[in-house]
């Protein structure tokens, strides 16, 4: 299948037509020419034609020399000057999510979306709550305090204006918080008297006790049913997260927090050649535990397809959401705690165990770290279990690894560590880590990737 290709090399920069639409249907020999063909290896070399044999790209060559290795049997594409480049691999990603909003509702701010305000967030759950059927979730996400012009989450009251007659949730853009209704807040048990989960927090008014609809980190886990649609809906969010991969170029996606249900049933997809694009699924911590003590098992008929990844942990929160694990306060605090320093979604000692148990069944460990109180206890994690059960080249990963100091990529270096750097906390937070949550100090280093390359880090 065209998949297969796709996977080789994946995008055609301006071309008129994705590669899997120009391929389809083409005899068995396929010659790319007439642009600029970039081979990315280390030579940085450019050739002027490439030829494809069935499912394979079999030469990399000269417009000439190809010509005649092609014969008469073959199809010419003519890249009309464009180039043609190996496919994109996203390294830091969560396959399908891409593709979320051909199901759940939009509520993303500028530049992605047009939500402005609180009010614009309750407009919009009121359209979609007069077409659902009245008892039934209306279920939103990518909503951004910090770009609405009230700087702060939606409340369970602006939510019930939206409806009383309806559960709404919808997930903030960092994806560790939620904001619900009333009526959520009774279906999925959570009043006064409820306590906090372990690495998690009900926020609630600071006279009466209840809870003013925003959930932190672990308390989101209550909705994480309305994350896992059903069948119809899966494949349209699948359907549309391939469509923009492909789109962009990138033919290697990552699940990077995988559960047992998107690992099932995108191992389907897959082995019917749904799937037009490689996928590595990183299982998250309880998946991670069903495969170890056999209660799940997931066999690729073809790792180069589809694969298992290494094992996520999540050690923290998001810095714009106040939830992320710092050594230091915030720049400016939330509410009234001048010293506050966000808090960890799971305990060092559990942490340690945890990494030195899967580290120990041989699995790469990636863990969520953006704080770099965080940081310091995956590192501590990761150097418990390599002293314990020594392995070379391990790979151990830190995800995001947003504000770590220079002390920290000394340790990664020595570790072997690799940070992930999600680069687009740059991009859409930088302005407000600078004047809100890291103040300019520690906003000037966030995703310190130069610092990294100087000290060697993958």
């Amino acid at each position: 299948m065209t998949k297969r290709f796709l996977a080789g090399y994946g995008l055609l920069v301006r071309a008129p037509a994705p590669l899997s639409r120009l391929f389809r249907g083409h005899s068995k020999r396929v010659l790319y020419r007439g642009g600029p063909i970039l081979n990315m290896d280390a030579a940085k070399r450019v050739a002027e034609a490439l030829l494809v044999e069935g499912e394979r790209i079999a030469a990399v060559g000269s417009d000439a020399e190809l010509r005649d290795r092609a014969g008469r049997q073959h199809r010419i594409i003519d890249l009309q000057g464009n180039a043609l480049l190996p496919g994109f691999i996203d390294a830091h990603a969560h396959f399908p999510g891409a593709g979320i909003f051909a199901v759940l509702l939009d509520l993303n701010s500028p530049p992605i979306g047009g939500i402005e305000s609180v009010e614009g967030i309750v407009e919009r759950l009121r359209e979609r709550a007069a077409s659902t059927s009245k008892g039934d979730w209306v279920v939103g996400m990518g909503y951004d305090d910090t770009l609405l012009a009230e700087k702060r989450h939606p409340s369970r009251a602006d939510l019930d204006r939206a409806s009383t007659e309806h559960p709404i949730a919808i997930w903030h853009i960092s994806g560790h918080l939620a904001a619900v209704n009333s009526e959520a807040l009774e279906r999925v048990g959570i009043g006064a008297e409820t306590p906090d989960a372990d690495g998690g927090r009900i926020r609630r008014h600071p006279l009466t006790g209840e809870p003013d609809g925003v959930l932190e980190e672990n308390d989101t886990h209550v909705l994480q049913p309305l994350l896992a649609p059903g069948l119809r809906d899966s494949w349209k969010i699948v359907r549309e997260a391939s469509r923009r991969y492909l789109a962009a170029g990138v033919t290697t996606a990552q699940n990077g927090y995988a559960t047992r249900q998107q690992m099932t049933g995108l191992l389907r997809l897959s082995r019917l050649g749904l799937l037009p694009l490689r996928v590595i699924l990183w299982p998250g911590q309880e998946t991670t535990d069903a495969l170890l003590d056999g209660r799940f098992s997931f066999a690729s008929p073809d790792a180069l397809w589809i694969r298992q990844g290494a094992a996520k942990i999540i050690g923290d929160g998001s810095i714009q959401g106040y939830t992320a694990y710092l050594s230091a306060p915030y720049h400016v605090p939330p509410a009234d705690d001048p010293g506050y320093l966000g808090y960890p979604t799971i305990a060092r000692d559990e942490l340690i165990e945890v990494v030195t148990r899967y580290h120990a069944e041989g699995l790469q460990v990636a863990v969520h770290g953006n704080g770099d109180a965080c940081i310091d206890d995956i590192l501590d994690a990761f150097e418990t279990a390599q002293r314990a059960h020594p392995r070379r080249d391990a790979r151990h990963v830190v995800i995001h690894a947003q504000m770590a100091r220079n002390d920290q990529l000394d340790r990664m270096a020595e570790l072997g560590v690799i940070p992930s750097f999600f680069s687009l906390h740059t991009y859409y937070w930088g302005d407000r880590h600078r004047e809100i949550f890291m103040g300019p100090e520690r906003a000037a280093r966030m995703s310190p990737a130069r610092s990294a390359m100087d000290r060697g880090l993958r």
